[in-house]
């Protein structure tokens, strides 16, 4: 099968959406499928892809502005799959429309909850409605930068276009796919969790606190991923806080953090933790099972996302896992007939310190239930391999195809029938 995927989030980003890109291509060419990967390159510089995008680095932030032109691919792909709403993914929803290509949609950011943290959403939503060529009057376009119920309203109308324009939606976890019914018309929705493989890491326990110089014995807390407003790295700091008064020996590693490193130092000063917490830089996907070995507990603050990838990792690598948003409780691995024995979903909490203090002290002090979440979370990511999620999308790709040529053998029959007519 040809296809071609549209990425705004450029190689080697340390988010869940390039993560997720990088593992789809490569299990696709794997199995032999012919993929053409669009994303972010540099302006002047040599492509990382064949088909890289040149694009604009916007300062103070790890993202990219790509510009996309995709007049000389080399072979017209037989789907087209946009993972973001940026301009590479509009382009490829373009590029779809004037070719007539079914276009497969993974929905993998919550742009109208991401909307109250990150004023660049409204600058994409207003260059989406230009590109896409929607007509948006002024007010129109004014309602994106009032706050509530307006700008929600209007993303959600851009939203709606989207799906228009769209054969297939994959959501990657029952949370997302339950978020369509704000819309009014929503393609046919696979709910298609990314299974991630975790590569082996020669880097021991020991040695990965030795160099956070954190005693062998004390119990660690992790967390994974950026420290910007929607993870909500203040209420884990608060957690963390409250943590410490029952377990003082108890450290907390944030790892990922490039931007914001003085915003999250001044919290943990505030919060009283600042001697206990380690603030790591993003390192190499191919190290990540070390730091995960290291710690004795996950902890997940977000409730924005739409899968939480390092949760998945962390459940491969023998991790427990403490998360603050009860939507994303349930393992990928227990839906359906592959269900893992005796499961019961993830240890979820409220999302308000206490709760998620309690929850985190009870996995580091209780070992049986230390040991149940363990097996159960290693169950649940052994029986959703990536062979069983490549074997889910290109389902979705070949329903995509499907409906297509069905849409296709309709219109045909239409004009015939109406030449008949004439």
């Amino acid at each position: 099968m040809r296809v071609a995927h549209f990425c705004d989030s450029h190689p080697g980003r340390t988010d869940g959406v390039a993560i997720s890109v990088a593992t789809t291509v490569s299990l696709l060419r794997a199995a032999g499928h012919e993929v053409q990967l669009y994303q972010p390159a540099p302006l002047l510089r040599g492509r990382a892809e064949p088909c890289g995008v040149r694009s604009v680095p916007v300062p103070l932030r790890n993202i990219r502005i790509g510009v996309p032109h995709f007049s000389g691919m080399r072979r017209v792909p037989q789907v087209v799959h946009i993972h973001t709403p940026g301009p590479v993914g509009i382009g490829g929803l373009r590029y779809a429309r004037v070719h007539e290509i079914p276009v497969v949609m993974t929905w993998h950011t919550d742009l109208l909850a991401y909307s109250a943290h990150f004023m660049e959403i409204q600058f994409g939503a207003a260059h989406a409605a230009q590109r896409l060529e929607l007509g948006w009057t002024m007010r129109d376009y004014l309602r994106l930068a009032r706050p509530g119920t307006e700008r929600r309203a209007q993303l959600v109308r851009l939203g709606q276009e989207f799906l228009d324009r769209t054969a297939v939606v994959v959501a990657p976890s029952e949370k997302t796919a339950a978020s369509f019914a704000e819309f009014e018309r929503v393609p046919p929705v696979w709910t298609v969790p990314t299974s991630v493989s975790l590569a082996e890491c020669p880097l021991g326990r020991a040695e990965v606190r030795r160099s956070l110089r954190i005693p062998q014995n004390a119990p660690v807390v992790l967390a994974v991923g950026r420290a910007t407003r929607e993870k909500d790295p203040q209420l884990l700091l608060a957690s963390f806080a409250r943590l410490l008064r029952r377990l003082p020996g108890a450290r907390l590693v944030m790892l990922g953090v490039k931007q914001h490193r003085l915003a999250v130092l001044r919290l943990a000063r505030q919060a009283g933790v600042a001697h206990a917490l380690r603030i790591v830089r993003p390192v190499p996907h191919s190290r990540m099972a070390a730091y995960y070995r290291m710690a004795d507990v996950l902890a997940f603050t977000s409730t924005t996302d739409t899968q939480g990838l390092v949760m998945l990792e962390a459940e491969q690598a023998g991790l427990p896992v403490v998360l603050a948003d009860t939507a994303l409780a349930g393992r990928p691995g227990e839906h359906g007939e592959h269900d893992a024995p005796g499961a019961a979903g993830r240890l979820s909490t409220a999302p308000d310190a206490d709760s998620f203090a309690a929850a985190l002290a009870r996995v580091l002090t209780d070992p049986d239930l230390h040991r149940e979440v363990v097996e159960a979370g290693r169950a649940a990511a052994h029986a959703y391999s990536t062979q069983r999620y490549l074997d889910h999308l290109l389902s979705a790709y070949e329903f995509a195809l499907t409906a297509a040529q069905g849409a296709d053998s309709a219109s045909v029959g239409a004009s015939r029938a109406a030449r008949t007519a004439g």
